[in-house]
């Protein structure tokens, strides 16, 4: 009887579905259709209709040909966010940045038009900004931002340069296209990107990219401060460094 019950309380296409969540999970670069379909044992109509649904609830991508898992996964799973393991061992290195300059550490990753942060070290001074694991701010007026579209291909900036929603949030906010696609230019260049009140005024960052073994931007770190306390110039001199050497240690510890 207890066999019974169980069977009829099972969603069978919602394990399918997990299932194929699971596949694309061990394929970040991305799967076609027919690549899913036979590693799903699904058909070719089955395997369509779970990835366009994952793509239509904002759990996947579809970039041409290729479906991949979405950054939407971590907003979702917070807790799963607070302990997953990457950012478990990554914040003591962040803790040590944050000390060092007593401001705040960030990481996160981007989902669609927005930055959404998967680990955070508070600074000592309060920012008007509320900051938290899951807080998605837009991508293209901060720093971990800039750096995580200068790790997109080609076509993906395009996309994004062509269709995300620009807002001016501050006089200083780049909100022409031309002008903020070379100012992603400028930060895959440079390796790093400094944004100057742009997301606030009286708020500065500067941002890292942190890449896979394959060279793939995967997350970004930062430190952000009040435009009082460090000038630009002093951030790319004395706050670079240190988050080029924690950048680093991540990547090495992970991805080596």
């Amino acid at each position: 009887m207890e066999d019974e019950a169980t069977s009829r309380d099972h969603v069978g296409s919602l394990e399918r579905g997990l299932v194929v969540m699971e596949i694309l999970a061990r394929h970040p670069a991305g799967m076609t259709l027919t690549e899913m379909a036979e590693e799903a044992g699904l058909t070719r109509a089955g395997a369509r209709r779970f990835l366009l649904t994952l793509a239509a609830a904002g759990y996947a991508t579809q970039s041409g040909r290729l479906f991949s898992l979405s950054p939407r996964l971590l907003t979702v799973a917070r807790t799963w966010l607070s302990g997953a393991s990457l950012w478990t061992f990554a914040t003591p290195i962040m803790r040590e940045v944050a000390g060092r300059f007593d401001e705040a550490c960030n990481a996160a990753v981007l989902s669609g038009e927005d930055v959404v942060y998967v680990a955070r070290i508070p600074g000592r001074r309060i920012l008007s900004v509320a900051l938290d694991v899951g807080t998605r701010l837009p991508a293209h007026c901060t720093s971990m931002g800039r750096v995580l579209l200068a790790g997109l291909g080609k076509d993906e900036l395009k996309s994004f340069l062509g269709e995300a929603k620009i807002e001016r949030r501050t006089p200083k906010t780049i909100a022409s296209r031309a002008a903020l696609g070379k100012a992603i230019d400028k930060a895959k260049a440079d390796g790093f990107s400094i944004v100057d009140e742009e997301l606030e005024l009286g708020l500065r960052s500067i941002a890292v990219p942190i890449r896979d073994r394959a060279g793939r931007t995967v997350a970004a770190i930062n430190v952000s401060t009040q435009s009082a306390r460090f000038s630009v110039e002093a951030m790319e001199r004395e706050i670079l460094p240190a988050l080029t050497s924690a950048k680093q240690r991540i990547e090495e510890f992970f991805f080596v």
